[in-house]
């Protein structure tokens, strides 16, 4: 198969599985949560060795471990976040001086979109759409970057950080990524939600953000791709970079409007 016929199979593959995952919530998302934590984690360490030190590394994959068991055990906002805190603040004057602050970068990178997607889906009854909606406009964003960019090209968006993002790119991306924002939301809540058009919108930016930042990292080390895990995408960064970023501001933005443990409510439910 090409590239692309391998990115999309790949593509379709790993979407089902998080679809199903999706919809069991519970138990198995959390679990599904912990592995992309995991995963990205891995790679982050991986890919930034000449910042690590055994230390780092151990004293990471420990506190990451702590965490994904209390996420699993309490599943509450406020402790996940609090142990996450204090094992980033205890490793960050630690590890300073030999690791410049990658490694607890990697520990905060991993940790928190796997605390954020764990609480988006488990604050029924709203938590299922919520994660539907992020998936549809992260995919949406992705999708039509990828494929306006390369049909209309046009002026770069940050070469400095990724040479093949354009413009055009972004913003059929970002247009993509409001209208399957709108449409979820008009099937979950009533007609004239002006906060799904908005939070869509919010979200595709801080999702491109977010691959230009991992684009930006890997350039740093000298890496074309964060790992060899996915046929067609490359490395498990490679393919949650936008996911990530995108999970962390709408727990954000939900845990502020509304509350911790229920954040999807200021979006579905109110």
């Amino acid at each position: 198969m090409s590239n692309l016929q391998t990115r999309i199979v790949t593509a379709i593959v790993l979407g089902a599985i998080t679809l199903l995952l999706t919809w069991f919530g519970g138990v198995s998302f959390t679990l599904f949560a912990i592995v992309i934590g995991a995963a990205v984690f891995h790679e982050w360490t991986a890919l930034t060795a000449s910042r690590q030190t055994a230390f780092s590394r151990a004293f990471g994959w420990l506190w990451f471990a702590l965490t994904a068991l209390l996420l699993l055990w309490d599943g509450s906002a406020l402790p996940t976040i609090g142990m996450l805190a204090f094992g980033a603040a205890f490793m960050a004057p630690l590890t300073w001086k030999t690791c410049k602050g990658w490694a607890v970068a990697g520990l905060l990178y991993a940790g928190l979109p796997m605390i954020s997607l764990s609480l988006l889906r488990g604050d029924e009854p709203f938590g299922f759409t919520a994660i539907i909606f992020l998936f549809a406009v992260v995919w949406a964003t992705d999708i039509a970057a990828y494929f306006n960019g390369r049909a209309i090209g046009g002026p770069k968006l940050a070469p400095r950080f990724s040479p093949n993002k354009t413009w055009s790119g972004a913003i059929g991306g970002a247009a993509a990524a409001v209208a399957a924002g709108v449409l979820v939301a008009s099937l979950a809540t009533p007609p004239g939600n002006l906060v799904a058009p908005i939070l869509a919108l919010l979200l595709s930016i801080i999702a491109q953000a977010g691959d230009l930042a991992e684009s930006w990292v890997k350039r740093v080390f000298g890496a074309k791709d964060s790992g060899r895990l996915l046929p067609g995408h490359g490395g498990f960064m490679d393919r949650v970079d936008g996911l990530v970023a995108a999970a962390v501001l709408m727990y954000l933005i939900g845990a502020l409007f509304a509350e911790p443990d229920v954040p999807s409510a200021i979006f579905f439910g109110m």
